[in-house]
């Protein structure tokens, strides 16, 4: 079982699940967690080998990795908690992974909030994912974290957003890096697939007006999924979340009140 931290409110019934991005943890979210759980139950969740998931039994370990594989976790302990249905907030790769949960059961899934999404990977990115793909193994997975980091937050105000991600990465090992960073493969055929499917789950993104890596995606995507709304936060890059945390929750909070 992954480990995951909740926050219990007196009286609302209704529960907002936390799904952190790739080398990074539940703490990405510190600066939402005193405001939400003001109003929801909060569930922050550390996927594998991330944060205080780094020392699952091995038989998780042994599991292929897969998008799937790893929203079947997410699901466990959903399972495990007693939380039949939510309300899901990712943050970069955290949003493909909350597309997934909704798309293996929209059933449970009452909105989505998706902060940096990747919803396709541009010329740019997919070379980033070709460089990464071949010196994976020779090089020391810092050292390509810390340039991939540099690449997607590159400008000053960037800097916090950029340093959370590197300091909760160190907490991988190079094998789970390895093992993260092979499940970039799957990531085209299924952001096509997620672009041709309209769930119809009220969805909001909101983005950085700097995120030069993903915004244009979301931009297209938006003008066919018809119940999806985009929020641009205006001298922003990718973690929204970190940088702008007052306009970031005050949008996620209201958009999720309109729906609970």
């Amino acid at each position: 079982m992954l480990y995951y931290k909740r926050f219990d409110h007196e009286t609302s019934k209704e529960w907002v699940v936390f799904i952190h991005g790739a080398g990074g943890s539940s703490a990405v979210w510190y600066k939402q967690i005193k405001d939400f759980r003001e109003h929801f139950n909060l569930l922050l969740i550390d996927l594998r080998g991330h944060g205080k998931s780094t020392d699952l039994p091995q038989e998780i370990y042994n599991k292929q990795y897969t998008f799937k594989a790893v929203t079947q976790d997410i699901i466990d302990v959903l399972d495990e908690a007693q939380i039949p249905k939510a309300h899901f907030m990712g943050v970069s790769l955290g949003t493909i992974l909350a597309r997934q949960l909704a798309e293996i059961q929209p059933q449970r899934v009452k909105s989505l909030v998706m902060a940096g999404a990747v919803t396709r990977l541009t010329v740019k990115s997919r070379v980033l994912v070709f460089l990464g793909n071949t010196f994976k193994k020779v090089i020391p997975y810092m050292w390509l974290y810390r340039l991939f980091a540099f690449i997607i937050m590159p400008r000053k105000q960037h800097s916090e957003s950029r340093n959370l991600f590197v300091r909760e990465a160190q907490k991988l090992c190079q094998k789970e890096f390895i093992r993260w960073f092979k499940l970039t493969k799957d990531i085209n055929p299924l952001l096509k697939y997620f672009k041709e499917s309209d769930l119809g789950i009220p969805t909001l993104y909101v983005m950085g007006d700097q995120d030069i890596m993903f915004l244009e995606p979301v931009k297209n995507l938006v003008k066919k999924h018809k119940a999806s709304v985009l929020e641009v936060l205006e001298k922003c890059g990718h973690v929204v979340n970190v940088e702008k945390p007052e306009a970031f929750n005050s949008l996620s909070l209201k958009f999720i009140q309109q729906q609970a």
